[in-house]
């Protein structure tokens, strides 16, 4: 960690130096340390098994119940002129205290430093139009939840942005998040048909008191898009209602399409008209087309928020529907798909179930969509008494939308069950392990989220962030949906012991 540390610091001194010899280029630095200690517990749901041995470890990674986490992240400009700039941004980390992985351990010295970001801004000339090249973050917008269900991440592309008066825009770009990733078997050559292809169009409208943006993104997917081998593992490409594991189409048919075909289109608007009042609505629509029904998806996302701004801080009510898987596993998905999760935006309605605080904790353990689910929550957000110091807090109920029958196919196991939203990573029999990254709500499956985040600025550039999340659990644990069941040969297996989860994490933040 000191060794790349250096060399980074020493190359952001040779990029400065380069300033006094070239005075047309001007070099700006900003960044933003985190230094989080969290506490929490339940993080699996469940305390015990079906064969009754006791399960460790926090969540879907197996963290401890303390974890003490660094992340650094460091943006270096190098404008011109306000119509050429060039920007690479740098992140150290996450690493946990004490993990030699995550260059924590004693010594330091870990491969932590990333390229998050490494782009290009420039106008056309005698143009406003802006166009923006290589490795940028790349989201489509939502103003209601404020963190896309579809596509939010740090990708390969170019976008162009056009402005056609002061109250039309539009926005387009061609994003490649995958290539020559597929190393080959012994039928397919490396790197064949392993592209994804991106290419969407938003178009911003802007109005006194009315801003509403449509869009739509088309996505060409490579059968092996997703590979690494014949036997590899599957890439992350998605969570919960992702693309894969229905990109890769060997299945030993010869009625499969050689690249899968995703399609997404959506609209979403706020009206501030009657400010401080403040209403805000999303609708999405996706699918996935494989050549193959069971494999195939497709569904839908909706939300509403209305909120009242006052002196003191601004109560909110809202509410989203997405819909669920039926029980024909034949069939393919009903849920909506999604491509990646949110990767800066952070949803306004949950900060633990869904994603939360922008910061390093643990957050999304229902899911890192809302897919599947119909919700209810109210909050009372930026509540501040007292000078540098705000609290927000909210209340979410949950309700899944997938079929229950669901449950019972999931928990089947049985050879050749292709379940919609099973793992990529393998498939395990079991409701939080369905879906990776959350927990697979059926009909008859509630959920109750409870949370307060708290900020106290301690000087310009230092916050301390403060949050307390708990999260209540009611699945139906009846043998015909998550309970106990008779397996293939006869066998009774037990059912979990389903267990709440919460968690309580303080953050040190500086930003300059």
């Amino acid at each position: 960690m000191k060794k790349r540390l250096t060399t980074l610091l020493l190359a952001a001194g040779l990029l400065l130096g380069a300033a006094n010899a070239a005075q047309a280029i001007e070099f700006k630095a900003k960044g933003i340390w985190i230094s989080m200690f969290e506490y929490g517990g339940g993080g699996n749901f469940v305390k015990q098994d079906r064969q009754g041995k006791s399960v460790t470890g926090w969540g879907r990674w197996g963290e401890d119940e303390f974890e003490a986490k660094t992340r650094v992240r460091l943006q270096l400009d190098a404008v011109a002129s306000e119509n050429l700039s060039g920007t690479v941004y740098f992140e150290m980390g996450a690493f946990a205290w004490g993990r030699a992985s995550k260059g924590g351990a004693l010594g330091g010295d870990g491969t932590i430093v990333k390229i998050k970001s490494a782009y290009m801004d420039w106008t056309i000339p005698g143009t406003k139009i802006k166009t923006r090249m290589g490795l940028q973050r790349i989201y489509l917008p939502d103003y209601s939840s404020e963190a896309s269900q579809v596509f939010d991440g740090d990708v390969a592309g170019v976008s162009v942005n056009v402005p056609i008066n002061e109250h039309i825009g539009v926005t387009a770009f061609w994003a490649r998040p995958f290539n020559d990733n597929y190393g080959g078997d012994t039928n397919r050559p490396a790197n064949y048909l392993d592209n994804v292809d991106l290419f969407a169009l938003t178009i911003p409208l802007t109005f006194d008191g009315l801003r509403v943006t449509p869009w739509a993104m088309l996505g060409i997917v490579g059968e092996n898009a997703f590979r690494s081998t014949s036997t590899g593992k599957y890439y992350d490409a998605g969570y919960g209602g992702g693309l894969s594991p229905a990109a890769y189409l060997d299945d030993g048919k010869d009625d499969a399409y050689s690249y899968g075909t995703a399609f997404w289109a959506g609209i979403t608007g706020e009206i501030t008209a009657a400010d401080p009042f403040r209403l805000a609505w999303t609708f999405n629509y996706g699918s996935f087309s494989t050549g193959e029904k069971a494999f195939n998806k497709q569904g839908w996302h909706a939300s509403l928020l209305a909120e009242y701004k006052l002196d003191w801080g601004t109560p909110g009510i809202y509410g989203w529907y997405s819909s669920g898987d039926d029980g024909n596993i034949k069939n393919g998905s009903e849920r909506m798909p999604s491509l990646d999760y949110n990767n800066e935006s952070t949803s306004g309605f949950s900060g633990f179930g869904q994603l939360g605080t922008w910061t390093i904790g643990r957050d999304a353990v229902l899911g890192y969509t809302f897919a599947g689910t119909w919700g209810v929550g109210l909050r009372l957000k930026d509540v501040s008494f007292v000078e540098k110091l705000k609290h927000t807090f909210r209340i979410n109920l949950y309700n899944g939308t997938n079929d229950a029958e669901m449950a019972r196919h999931i928990k089947s196991g049985a050879a050749g069950v292709e379940v919609p939203s099973a793992t990529y990573n393998g498939y395990t029999p079991d409701f939080y392990s369905a879906n990776p990254n959350g927990i697979y709500l059926t009909e008859k499956d509630y959920a109750m989220e409870v949370g307060m985040m708290t900020t106290y600025q301690i000087y310009e550039n230092l916050r301390l962030l403060i949050e307390a999340n708990y999260i209540a659990m009611w699945l139906d644990q009846s043998s015909d949906v998550w309970g106990g069941y008779r397996n293939a040969a006869g066998s009774w297996v037990g059912a979990n012991s389903v267990e709440d989860c919460w968690n309580v994490n303080v953050s040190f933040i500086y930003r300059f």
